[in-house]
């Protein structure tokens, strides 16, 4: 049986397939590829499923691997090993490394100050000839391409069990899109069945093989002309022992159980150990020595048997160096019952071994290395070296010069680390193409082309929602946490959020393309940073790393509230033309450096956050001081990380969400349900990439609705309004009051500064405080409060307990949250629960 897109079809059905092989890579090419997130995502629900000795699918794929007559303890370390290599954070890093994004499809400008547009994308069509010595070998290939986006076809040889095509059939099981299925064929057939070779080639990109330089050249005649021969060909590796380490028993123990570890069937095995000597006595000696913990070694582990085939190839080597004994140029030692063979020769030249537990031993003075070594500098693979500190270092440096891929340690030689090269390169770029898109002005502001033709949304995971004061319960494994900051504070306790490095560099750069959107020019402008630092606040790091990214003119000034005429002559002194900062600070800053600032009328753009500038504060900077753009920065917070940016169509509190991070719901305020089209709801994010900590559909604390009209600016990423905080709704006395109204009103009434609402109490008494910033609000603001808030005129005719004042202050006496400087909206001050 073959596995074909989703199905298993027999020999017929797979004969009448391939010859619509080119239709079918058309149509599934000719969409966009799933993305490595729906890869890593099944990936990791299988790899819990090969873990788990209960699990059908394993008890399902133990049986067919057990057919290739492997011994059990190699079998069981291949289910081990296979659920190391489809560990989510194994191949996060893996695909981080080598294509720099886990979303390396995505078609994003790679600086971001030219409108020059690449990314990674699948060479589309790719055979992988599995190798008939390693089992799972076909199978991780076509992982790999399907972290490329390809089309897969795998050729497993016809002595394969099945287990290649049930393993990527177990695989795309666990696929709840659907869309790994459809890239997936596998056949099972000889190599002698060369019209099914043909059909499979002939509309390939390219084609990934395993096997000697016979084996490739058959491969390479099958290829059409202009199909890429991606080539995994033979290899030798090497120990290589300095006279210092040469006797040492830990040392010769790690060589032996490189030896036997997979017996000798991996490129990365030794099969000659080299000693820095040009002594003859010393490598026989050597083998002498060897010989009993090569033994002692491989009586832990059961040997595979080798074919008659591969028996005759040992017989005849080992009879012929023992031969060359009476010359004086060989010594074999052997194991009576045919477990283990050292062969001693005093010859330097590199000379492959007949494997299954067989090593050469050779003399190599590290003076003739490169001599001997570079002209086979082809086959170089691994070298498992063993020497003091500056003899490692030194001969490092001489094994890379000559050829070799891998420098380890003796005991190391089979064992890799994620994301780490084989064969000298990567595979995922092997598997794909890079692209680029060049354009004009009239993408000055996109940062990625995608954006333009859809929204690529992932779906919410099936969880509960967590709420704003859950926030804990997400921090369950800090383990990856490599950065923290504290919320701001201002609508509650501050909560320590938890980051990898990937995740802030991820966040910065999605930042970046934010800002880019809605306006900021990184080749022209000279931005000062004004947003507040310290108390593990992350505004001001943010956003300095974030300018970084554009590669912008920075001066990163922090904000100086009690110095504002400084930083507002220092604005004039280094021509700055664009700010970035709170709205409550920088609106100050304009107030108290009024004089300085109107004069100079050169700051053209604000990009502010974490808080909103009312109407009359914008006609104020617009008209008064010449300020062009006023936009928000981001929409984000310090739990959340970066979550929507505007456009320059983006009117205020309007917002397009960062697909290529979250996923939004808007959910009905009573009922954890999806809101009706434009009704208003709770915004509950899940961050799919998030590494520091779990962020699987966290309320935000905020409101917001869906806006369904597409944005004139040609972007097709959702769009949604914000409509305040759901701590914006308080309770005092018998109603309910909102802040967002009385900034409303006092918006109407010509206000132009700060407003906080204190709430307090007195014995029986409640009291709700209308804070105004000093010289922005006229003397009878408490009547035009009582006039324009009905809500509050009702409370007041209900009740004597709650009274109502209005309090004119310097905004630097309002409350502000300590860590970010945000000015809170709401300040309860009561000690029971209203």
């Amino acid at each position: 049986m073959h596995y074909w897109q989703g199905e298993w079809v027999d020999d017929a059905a797979a004969d009448k397939r391939l010859d619509t092989l080119a239709d079918c890579a058309q149509r599934v090419l000719a969409g966009p590829p799933p993305g490595p997130l729906v890869v890593l995502n099944a990936c990791d629900r299988l790899g819990r499923e090969l873990l788990d000795p209960a699990s059908p699918v394993r008890e399902r794929l133990v049986a067919r691997l057990r057919e290739w007559d492997l011994p059990e303890d190699e079998v069981q370390r291949t289910f081990t090993d296979l659920a190391s290599a489809l560990d989510r954070e194994a191949l996060e890093r893996k695909v981080l490394r080598e294509l720099g994004d886990l979303d390396p499809a995505r078609l994003a400008r790679f600086d971001l100050r030219e409108p020059v547009f690449e990314a990674w994308v699948p060479v589309g069509l790719l055979v992988h000839f599995a190798p008939g010595n390693a089992p799972a070998a076909g199978a991780l290939s076509a992982l790999e391409g399907l972290l490329a986006g390809n089309l897969n076809v795998v050729k497993t040889s016809g002595d394969d069990s099945s287990f290649t095509a049930e393993l990527l059939a177990a695989l795309a099981e666990q696929d709840v899109s659907g869309t790994l299925a459809e890239r997936l064929i596998v056949l099972r057939c000889p190599s002698s069945r060369r019209d099914w070779l043909v059909r499979m080639c002939e509309p390939a990109d390219a084609a990934a093989a395993w096997g000697g330089e016979e084996a490739l050249a058959a491969v390479a005649e099958l290829l059409p002309a202009g199909c890429r021969l991606i080539d995994w060909g033979p290899k030798l590796s090497f120990a290589y022992l300095t006279a210092d380490t040469w006797t040492d028993g830990p040392t010769l123990a790690a060589v032996a159980a490189d030896v036997c570890r997979l017996d000798q069937q991996a490129c990365s095995s030794p099969q000659v150990i080299y000693l820095d000597t040009a002594d003859k006595a010393e490598v026989f000696a050597f083998a002498e020595r060897f010989a009993p913990v090569l033994a002692e070694v491989g009586a832990r582990t059961q040997p595979r048997e080798p074919s008659q085939q591969e028996w005759a190839e040992i017989t005849n080597t080992v009879l012929v160096t023992g031969l060359e004994q009476h010359l004086g140029l060989t010594k074999v030692i052997e194991d009576p019952d045919g477990g283990w063979r050292v062969l001693a020769d005093t010859r330097s030249a590199l000379r492959a071994s007949p494997l299954y537990r067989t090593v050469w031993v050779k003399p190599l003075p590290r003076n003739e290395i490169a001599a001997v070594l570079r002209p086979m500098r082809r086959y170089l693979q691994t070298v498992g070296l063993a020497a003091d500190r500056p003899d490692t270092a030194a001969l490092a440096r001489l094994f890379v010069g000559i050829g070799a891929q891998r420098i380890t340690m003796p005991g190391e030689m089979l064992s890799s680390y994620h994301g780490e090269p084989h064969d000298g390169v990567y595979a995922l770029q092997r598997y794909s193409r890079r692209v680029d898109v060049q354009l004009d002005k009239r993408f000055r502001t996109d940062a990625c082309l995608d954006d333009l033709i859809g929204s690529r949304e992932l779906p919410a995971p099936r969880v509960a929602i967590t709420g704003k004061g859950e926030f804990e319960q997400l921090q369950g494994d800090l383990s990856r946490a490599d950065v923290f900051f504290h919320s701001g504070g201002s609508s509650g306790k501050p909560k320590l959020s938890a980051f990898s490095w990937d995740d802030y560099h991820e966040h910065m750069r999605f930042g970046a393309e934010g800002l880019l959107a809605a306006g900021l020019d990184p080749s022209t402008d000279r931005v000062m940073n004004l947003f507040y630092a310290g108390h593990l606040y992350g505004g001001f790091t943010s956003f300095f790393s974030t300018l970084e990214v554009m590669g912008a003119k920075q001066f990163p000034m922090g904000a100086q509230p009690a110095a504002q005429l400084e930083v507002a002559q220092s604005i004039v002194d280094h021509e700055v033309d664009t700010l970035v900062g709170m709205p409550s600070n920088l609106f100050s800053l304009f107030t108290e450096g009024a004089e300085i600032l109107g004069a100079y009328r050169g700051v053209r753009k604000i990009f502010y956050g974490g808080e909103h500038f009312s109407q009359r504060q914008r006609d104020i900077l617009t008209e008064r001081f010449g300020v062009e753009v006023i936009r928000s920065a981001v929409y984000g917070s310090v739990d959340g990380g970066p979550l929507g940016y505007q456009c320059e169509h983006s009117p205020n509190r309007v917002h397009h969400l960062f697909t290529g991070v979250h996923t939004l719901e808007i959910i009905d305020a009573e009922r954890d349900e999806p809101v009706g089209p434009g009704q208003t709801g709770r915004l509950v994010f899940t961050a799919h990439t998030r590494r520091g900590q779990r962020l699987d559909r966290y309320e935000i604390g905020d409101l917001g609705r869906w806006l369904a009209e597409p944005c004139p600016c040609g972007r097709r990423t959702p769009r949604f309004e914000l409509l305040g905080r759901t701590g914006d709704v308080f309770r005092i006395g018998p109603n309910f009051l909102n802040y967002r109204r009385f900034v409303a009103v006092a918006e109407d009434f010509g206000h132009t500064g700060a407003l906080q609402i204190v709430l307090g109490e007195s014995g029986d008494r409640e009291s709700l405080t209308i804070r105004l910033e000093r010289g922005c609000a006229p003397e009878d603001a408490a009547e035009r409060f009582f006039a324009g808030y009905e809500d509050l005129r009702t409370m007041l005719k209900l009740t004597d307990l709650v009274s109502v004042d209005v309090e004119l202050l310097p905004v630097t006496e309002f409350d502000h949250a300590a860590g970010s400087g945000k000015l809170r909206a709401v300040v309860d001050t009561r000690t029971r629960n209203t």
